[in-house]
């Protein structure tokens, strides 16, 4: 297996770490000032880092959460476990039910919302039960910049956007992570399952399912950061272009198409144009 690639902040992304440095100073003091705090951590770059924060403004005052379902992938799951074992913090595992909504499962542009009106439903619940007093997630000043049908769902839900309101972005987020000792400092961008699916295209198990195996072969064939574009029996892969050079070596490219046979797909393609995060939505900007 290649080795895999790895974010390098001094050449991609170069934050100025003095102004990243104040803003994390202003999040933990905003922080500091809440009685109590649940956090949903996906364990991604973003939520992990703002679990790191709570829990050190708030100790055990701060519970990190997880939501599982379908569109959680075993791997992130996982990848979730080690971050919590890593840093020690609070954390439990709550079950969604966004699959039981036919308005998630028809897959149209508002998806997102009913995802995280889902979570937000449950996580609100949670903390009310258990007495905390706020609950966040991890959205950061870049994420602004997509489209972002979740956000209204927190915002209904009155759910806190402490790296937003500190306008931190991602590149300062994987900096202070790095300085942090996070492991989830260079993980690559991710997101649910059912972003990998068209909107239009209903979002079942089954299809979930066969995402989160095509994106298993990737992993293990040791690529870093792609996408398993699902169009029906058809698997359109975005792999980083930095990637792409070795996606396209022959035996490299004839691994992926059986692999990607064998999960499940009936044919395979390999997107020329590489990984692009949020792709699916390029087709919201297209004049009608």
């Amino acid at each position: 297996m290649a080795s895999l690639s790895k974010i390098n902040l001094s050449t991609t992304c170069s934050p100025d770490l003095s102004l990243a440095a104040e803003k994390q100073k202003s999040l933990l003091a905003r922080l500091t000032r809440l009685d109590s705090l649940l956090v949903a951590l996906s364990g991604g770059a973003d939520s992990a880092y703002l679990a790191w924060a709570a829990h050190r403004a708030l100790g055990e005052r701060a519970l990190s959460v997880t939501a599982l379902s379908a569109s959680f992938s075993a791997y992130d799951r996982q990848q979730a476990e080690n971050f919590v074992r890593h840093i020690g913090i609070r954390h439990e595992f709550v079950h969604t039910g966004e699959l039981e909504n036919p308005l998630y499962v028809a897959n149209n542009t508002d998806r997102c919302y009913f995802c995280k009106a889902e979570l937000f439903t449950e996580l609100g619940r949670m903390a009310e039960r258990r007495g905390f007093a706020a609950l966040a997630y991890g959205i950061n000043a870049d994420d602004t910049q997509d489209f972002r049908p979740g956000h209204r769902a927190a915002s209904e839900h009155a759910v806190l956007a402490p790296l937003l309101d500190a306008r931190m972005s991602k590149s300062e987020i994987r900096a202070l992570s790095r300085d942090a000792g996070l492991p989830t400092w260079d993980r690559p961008a991710s997101a649910c399952l059912a972003s990998r699916i068209p909107y239009g295209t209903a979002v079942t198990r089954e299809t979930l399912g066969r995402v989160e195996a095509g994106e298993a072969v990737l992993r293990e064939l040791g690529f870093w950061q792609f996408r398993v574009r699902y169009y029906g029996s058809h698997a359109r892969v975005e792999i980083d272009c930095a990637e792409l050079p070795r996606a396209f070596q022959p035996e490299v490219l004839r691994a992926i198409e059986e692999r990607l046979l064998n999960a499940g797909f009936s044919s395979v393609a390999i997107d020329p144009e590489g990984y692009r995060q949020g792709s699916l939505n390029q087709a919201l900007n297209t004049p009608r």
